[in-house]
Order: structure tokens, then C-alpha cells, then sequence
């Protein structure tokens, strides 16, 4: 038979009897016979609940649950503290994050599955169903991967766009999701931009309507692994965004950029207008009047405002970070030949965000398979274009 336990009240009673007895001159020995408990057990109910009343017996018995409630809740609360301290690195969006997320906790601070999946919200259901990706996740995956690192520039669009020329039937939302799952990331700054305003106070100026109506061009300056300068003449269509000429040497002058024009115009005809800042190459009396002579006219921008010739100015931007950032070139004929080798890229392979994702001048497509991708395609599914090899 079990030692029975006594209840505070009964407790209470029962020194309550003790003090009546001694009252009546009793020994205290005596009087704890009484009770049937012994005199270690009468001393320290005494010491416990010695001069109390019944509610304030009560009382204090309510007090010590709510004791242990709180002990109880600011237990959970720091279970849960070091739960969500241990999850902290990053935001929980997607079920997968969070069953991986799940599975740490659970074996890092030995707590239940329950308690893990309650304090970070996700459904047990969820956690203990295995997850079931696609059959061609793996594949996607090692494509998106090996695009990014071949064109180390291109944000998720246009390798979406590239896995749509290679047969990849993929929308970008996915692509997206996996170029965050492998941390993929292109850092850019976004310049300032102001408006296209004329020192006279209004914004008009020419607008391109339609291929060979304006072209535009500029000067890029570069270095050789020597330190030795040298000079690009960019020459850009403003409505097809395609690269048409390109003229490089140590130093270019009034005279390189009426031959750059004159073999251009040979091929393709002469534009309506030529848009170009006012550097001295551009404004020399030679250029302007071999310009009126072949039938075009100059469109000139305001001095000190690059924003006016924005198509050219964002090219350059482009083969700059695209190209020039990437490479090292230890003479002028391999810039030259790298440079134009870029140049076929960007106009037949390259996706351009205004044309919808498509190459300006996509006159051969993807036109060998790359080496880098040697796995298995999806059924359908054409060989993807890495960049030309540079020489």
C-alpha cells in the first residue's frame, strides 16, 4: 500500500488539531499521534504552513500553479527563442526551405518534430510528405548553372530566353527560382537618369522610327595587359539595337571615323540622320561635310549631356561589363579579334530585353553544340549557344 498524500488543507487541519490538543495540555508527541504522522512530518508541515488559514492556504496553492504555469511558458518561450534563433539565416518562403529548416533544428536542439514545426509554421503533413521535384529539375538546373557562368552578365530573362532557343520549355518563374536556390546574382548599379531636356528648355530631338533612321555612335576607351591605350568607334542602328561597325586602333581621329562610315554605309546604306556627341572627331569640318555630301545630317546632342545619345551610351555600357570588364588583351590584333568575334555574338545570339528576348540580326542560331553541356537533353530539346571563344 502506497504512502498516502496529504492535500495543504488536510495539512491544515490536522495542526490545527495538533494546537488544540497541546491547548488542552497534551504533549506535542502526544498530540501527534494523533494525526497519524510523525513528529519530522508534524515539524515540517509546521514550517510550511505554520500561523496560515484555509484561504490563505488556498491561495498560496493557487500561486504555486501559477509558478509552474510560468516556469512552463518561459520554458517554451526560450525552446522557442533558440528554434527561431537556429532558423534565422534568411526567410522561410518556400515549403522546401522550411522542410530543410525543420530537419536542423530537430537535430541540433533535440526537440520534437511537433514542437519544430509549430514554432517555424510549417504543417507536419507537409514536412514528413518527401518532396517529388521534376524529372528534368537536375538537367535545368546544370543548364541555368553553366549559362550564368558563360555569360557571367545575364540576369534569369535572358538565360530564360537562351533555354527557349535551346527547346527548354520553361517559363521564367521557374528559372527564377532555381537561379535563387544556386544564389545566383548579377550586381548592378542603376544610374541616375534625367530628362532629355535642351538648353532651351524644350525636349525634342530626332527619334528613331525605323531600322537605318538614326545610327548612333561613340568612343570607348580601353587598356592592353601593357597599359597601352586604345579606342573603339561604336556604331549602333537605335530601333534594331543591332552592333553594326566597330573601328579599333591605338588612335582614331576625324579621318578613322569617315572610313568606319564609308564601308558601313557600302553595305547597308546611308541613315537618314547620325547621332554622336560633340567630341572633335565628331564635329570636325571634314566629317560634317563629307556627312552632307553622302546625303545625311547630323543629329548632335547638347554638350555635357550623355542621356541625349542613351542607345549608344547603354551599348557601351554593355560591352564594357559584358566584355571588356571579363577579358585581358596582351596586344591590338587580339582585342580586334575578340572584340568582333563579341560583336557577331551580340547581334545574332545575344537576347535583348526591348526586342521581346530576341538577337537583333539572328541570321544562324545556336549553331554547333557547346562542349560544356555533354548530359542529356529533354525530349525536343536543341543543343544550347555558349559565347564564342575568345582568341
Amino acid at each position: 500500500m502506497g504512502i498516502k498524500r496529504h492535500k495543504p488543507e488536510e495539512m491544515l487541519a490536522k495542526l490545527r488539531q495538533v494546537d488544540v490538543l497541546t491547548a488542552q495540555g497534551k504533549s506535542i508527541a502526544e498530540a501527534v499521534k494523533t494525526i497519524a504522522v510523525t513528529e519530522t512530518t508534524y515539524f515540517r508541515w509546521r514550517a510550511e504552513y505554520g500561523g496560515l488559514k484555509s484561504d490563505q492556504v488556498k491561495r498560496l496553492k493557487d500561486l504555486e500553479l501559477e509558478n509552474a504555469r510560468l516556469r512552463r511558458v518561459v520554458s517554451d518561450l526560450t525552446l522557442d527563442k533558440l528554434i527561431l534563433t537556429e532558423a534565422a539565416p534568411g526567410k522561410l518562403l518556400s515549403p522546401a526551405r522550411r522542410h530543410a529548416c525543420v530537419d536542423k533544428v530537430r537535430s541540433e536542439l533535440k526537440v520534437l518534430e511537433r514542437r519544430a514545426c509549430a514554432v517555424l509554421r510549417q504543417p507536419r503533413s507537409t514536412q514528413r510528405k518527401p518532396a517529388r521535384g521534376r524529372d528534368d529539375e537536375a538537367a535545368l538546373t546544370a543548364d541555368i548553372v553553366e549559362l550564368a557562368k558563360a555569360y557571367g552578365r545575364y540576369g534569369y530573362r535572358r538565360i530564360t530566353a537562351l533555354l527557349r532557343h535551346a527547346g527548354w520549355m520553361v517559363n521564367a518563374k521557374r528559372v527564377q527560382r532555381i537561379w535563387r536556390r544556386e544564389g545566383l546574382k548579377v550586381p548592378q548599379k542603376q544610374p541616375k537618369r534625367g530628362r532629355l531636356w535642351l538648353n532651351d528648355g524644350s525636349c525634342v530631338r530626332v527619334c528613331a522610327e525605323r531600322p537605318n533612321h538614326v545610327s548612333a555612335d561613340d568612343f570607348v576607351e580601353d587598356r592592353t595587359h601593357d597599359g597601352r591605350k586604345y579606342r573603339m568607334l561604336n556604331v549602333i542602328d537605335e530601333v534594331t539595337c543591332e552592333y553594326l561597325a566597330i573601328g579599333i586602333d591605338r588612335k582614331l581621329n576625324s579621318t578613322t571615323v569617315i572610313d568606319v562610315l564609308s564601308d558601313l554605309f557600302i553595305l547597308r546604306g546611308v541613315p537618314d540622320h547620325i547621332r554622336s556627341d560633340n567630341g572633335p572627331e565628331f564635329v570636325a569640318k571634314a566629317v560634317r561635310d563629307w556627312i552632307g555630301a553622302v546625303a545625311a545630317e547630323t543629329a548632335y546632342i547638347e554638350p555635357g549631356s550623355p542621356w541625349e545619345n542613351g542607345y549608344c551610351e547603354s551599348f557601351n555600357s554593355k560591352l564594357r561589363d559584358e566584355m571588356l570588364n571579363g577579358e585581358i588583351f596582351y596586344s591590338l590584333k587580339e582585342a580586334k579579334a575578340a572584340i568582333e568575334a563579341w560583336r557577331r555574338h551580340y547581334n545574332e545570339v545575344r537576347p535583348h530585353s526591348s526586342l521581346g528576348y530576341r538577337p537583333p540580326a539572328p541570321i544562324v542560331l545556336f549553331p554547333e553544340r557547346p562542349a560544356a553541356l555533354t548530359r542529356p537533353a529533354p525530349p525536343g530539346a536543341q543543343p544550347l549557344a555558349l559565347r564564342p571563344v575568345m582568341h
